[in-house]
C-alpha cells in the first residue's frame, strides 16, 4: 500500500480497497497511514474525497493514542465530517458500556487483523489428539501446524506474549502438573515450571498479566484451589480458593475479573458461577445459569460472557444430557439470557472469540468426536457453519493469537 502504484490509484479504486474485509494488513493503523499518504500525493485534488474514504476505515479499532494524534492532523482538522468520525471512535473507547449500541461496519475488524485460532489437542477416535490446528479466517481453512510432546486430555491453554501455554491435564495414566509453551512464530516448544498441584479438567485464563489455573481434579478429588503464574518472577503461587470445587469448568476474563462457570463437583454438574477480583483476592458468587453445565465452553464479547454447550448429568450417570443451548451473562444486571442455540449439541466444545464472532470448535455429540465448527455473530444472534477441522476432537483448547 506504500508503493507508487497505490499512490496513483483513483478515488474509486481506493474506496474499493478500504471497504474490503479481505485487505491483507497487520493492523488498521497501516490503512490510515496509507490513505493519508495517498491524499498528500495530490492534496488539492484529493482532500475533498477524504471524509467519504475515512468513513470506510475501522477507526474505533485504532489505539486511543493514534486517534488523539489523528484529531490534530492538519488534513483532518478542518473537516467537520472527519472530526465527527474521529469523535465517534473516541466515544467507542471512552464508553465501553455503550459499545453494543455503537456497532457499525467500522467496528467490525478486517479478517487479516484479528489473528488466528489455534485448536490444541483434545480427545479423538485414537483416545487423544496431540496435533495443533491453525484456522485462517481470510481463507476459511484449518491446517495442522504442530504436535505436542505427548498426549494431554482435559488440560488448559492460555496465550501470554503471543505464545501458547499448555497447562496440566492427564496423559491417560496420571494427572499432570507440567506446563509447556509453544511459540507459533518459531514453531518451537519450551518446558516451563510446573504447577504446585496436579490438575485435569482445570480452566486457564490470563488476567492483567498473570495466568490463572482454576480448579480441576487431581486424580483423587475435585479441586477448589487456584494457582497464579507470575510471568516476571516465573513462578506459581496460590490465591484464594473458590467456594465450590469445579472440574471441567469454563473460565474467562471480563471487566478485570476472572469468572469460573459451571463444571462438576463430584455429585453433579453445576449451574453456579463465581468471579474472582485479583485486587481483593476474593471470590464472589454470581447469578446461576439456567442450565447445569459440565464441559462448558465460555468466551466474552463486548461486556458479555457466553456459556456454550456442555453436558448435564450426575457424575454416576451414563445418560448424560448434551446441550446445544447458549446463555449470555450481563455483569451489569447479574442476569443470564438465552440466545440462539448452536446447530447441534456439543459437549466439551472449544470456544473462542476471533474478531467479532464466537467460534464453537468440535466437541462430542454423544456418538462421535466432531470436526464441525460454527461461528456465532452476537450482532445478528445467528450461527453459521465455517470450515471443518482436519480431525474430529472434543475438549480441544481453542485460543486466538495475533501473528
Amino acid at each position: 500500500m506504500r508503493n507508487q502504484e497505490f499512490l496513483l490509484l483513483p478515488p474509486s479504486e481506493i474506496e474499493k480497497l478500504l471497504v474490503s474485509d479481505d485487505m491483507n494488513v497487520p493492523e488498521e493503523e497501516t490503512v490510515v497511514q496509507a490513505l493519508l499518504s495517498w491524499v498528500r500525493y495530490d492534496c488539492t485534488v484529493r482532500q475533498p474525497h477524504l471524509p467519504v474514504l475515512l468513513a470506510h476505515i475501522r477507526l474505533p479499532l485504532l489505539h486511543p493514542q493514534f486517534l488523539a494524534d489523528m484529531e490534530s492532523n492538519p488534513l483532518l482538522r478542518d473537516s467537520v465530517e472527519c472530526q465527527r468520525l474521529v469523535m465517534e471512535a473516541m466515544k467507542y473507547h471512552l464508553l465501553p458500556e455503550r459499545r453494543p449500541l455503537l456497532q457499525s461496519p467500522r467496528t467490525r475488524p478486517r479478517k487479516a487483523t484479528v489473528g488466528a485460532l489455534f485448536a490444541v489437542g483434545g480427545m479423538d477416535a485414537t483416545k487423544g489428539a496431540t496435533s495443533i490446528e491453525h484456522y485462517c479466517l481470510r481463507r476459511d481453512t484449518w491446517r495442522q501446524v504442530a504436535v505436542m510432546s505427548g498426549r494431554r486430555l482435559q488440560f488448559g491453554v492460555a496465550v501470554l506474549d503471543d505464545r501458547l501455554y499448555v497447562v496440566g491435564g492427564r496423559d491417560g495414566l496420571k494427572t499432570l502438573n507440567t506446563v509447556e509453551c509453544y511459540n507459533p512464530r518459531s514453531k518451537t516448544w519450551s518446558v516451563m515450571p510446573p504447577m504446585s498441584t496436579h490438575r485435569h479438567g482445570l480452566g486457564v485464563a490470563v488476567l492483567e498479566g498473570p495466568m490463572y489455573a482454576v480448579g480441576g481434579h487431581d486424580g483423587w478429588s475435585y479441586l477448589s484451589t487456584v494457582e497464579r503464574w507470575d510471568p516476571q518472577a516465573r513462578q506459581w503461587s496460590f490465591v484464594a480458593s473458590m467456594a465450590t470445587p469445579r472440574s471441567t469448568v469454563g473460565v474467562a476474563v471480563l471487566n478485570s475479573k476472572l469468572y469460573a462457570v459451571g463444571g462438576r463437583d463430584g455429585s453433579s454438574c453445576l449451574r453456579s458461577v463465581e468471579c474472582f477480583d485479583p485486587h481483593t483476592n476474593k471470590w464472589s458468587s454470581c447469578a446461576p445459569m439456567a442450565k447445569r453445565r459440565g464441559g462448558v465452553g465460555v468466551a466474552t464479547w463486548n461486556g458479555f460472557l457466553y456459556a456454550i454447550g456442555g453436558h448435564d448429568a450426575p457424575a454416576s450417570s451414563l445418560a448424560s444430557r448434551l446441550s446445544d443451548c447458549v446463555e449470555r451473562y450481563d455483569p451489569k444486571t447479574d442476569t443470564w439470557t438465552a440466545v440462539a442455540p448452536m446447530s447441534l449439541s456439543r459437549d466439551a466444545v472449544g470456544v473462542c472469540l476471533l474478531g467479532d464472532r464466537l467460534y464453537a470448535v468440535g466437541g462430542y455429540d454423544g456418538q462421535s468426536y466432531l470436526n464441525t465448527v460454527e461461528a456465532y455473530d452476537p450482532q445478528t444472534n445467528e450461527w453459521a457453519q465455517v470450515a471443518s477441522l482436519c480431525l474430529g476432537r472434543a475438549g480441544a483448547c481453542v485460543v486466538a493469537v495475533k501473528l
